[in-house]
């Protein structure tokens, strides 16, 4: 298992353009940590977000601009890669939401935990963090490098 690297799904990216703590975290963490992210969570919260932003009355302009500089510190992952573990990724997901195997495919081709806040992700076999417990990871990773060095 990774211990310096992270799959986010759609509602932690949109955690992240949306509110601070999310985004502090990403920010702070993304010279020591890889954060990866299926290309469909991209797509999923750029469909969203503007939604999101109306309701909010967040400048749209500013937004975006908040949701670009965040994809800049993660690595967007492609169908292309992730595909090859769709069946074993659906199999671990057709009892929860079956729609979310590409974040778990992503993980089990990078062998490291999901950072999410969606329940379905619980027993689908690969370790789960999520943001009220995130900070354990980060201090693990944080240790790992010290003792290293």
């Amino acid at each position: 298992m990774s211990f310096d690297a992270l799959v986010l799904d759609a509602n932690i990216l949109i955690r992240a353009v949306l509110g601070k703590r999310v985004r502090d975290l990403i920010m702070t963490y993304s010279e020591s940590v890889e954060f990866f992210i299926p290309d469909i969570c991209v797509e999923d919260a750029n469909k969203y977000l503007p939604i999101l932003f109306k309701k909010r009355d967040i400048p749209v302009e500013l937004a975006l601009e908040v949701f670009s500089n965040i994809k800049r510190m993660l690595q967007v992952i492609d169908k292309n890669i992730y595909q090859t573990y769709a069946t074993e990724a659906q199999e671990r997901m057709k009892n929860r939401d079956v729609y979310d195997w590409p974040v778990v495919a992503t993980a089990l081709i990078f062998n490291c935990p999901i950072w999410t806040e969606d329940q379905d992700f619980f027993g689908s076999g690969i370790p789960i963090w999520t943001t009220d417990r995130i900070h354990i990871f980060f201090e693990a990773v944080i240790n790992e490098f010290v003792e290293v060095d």
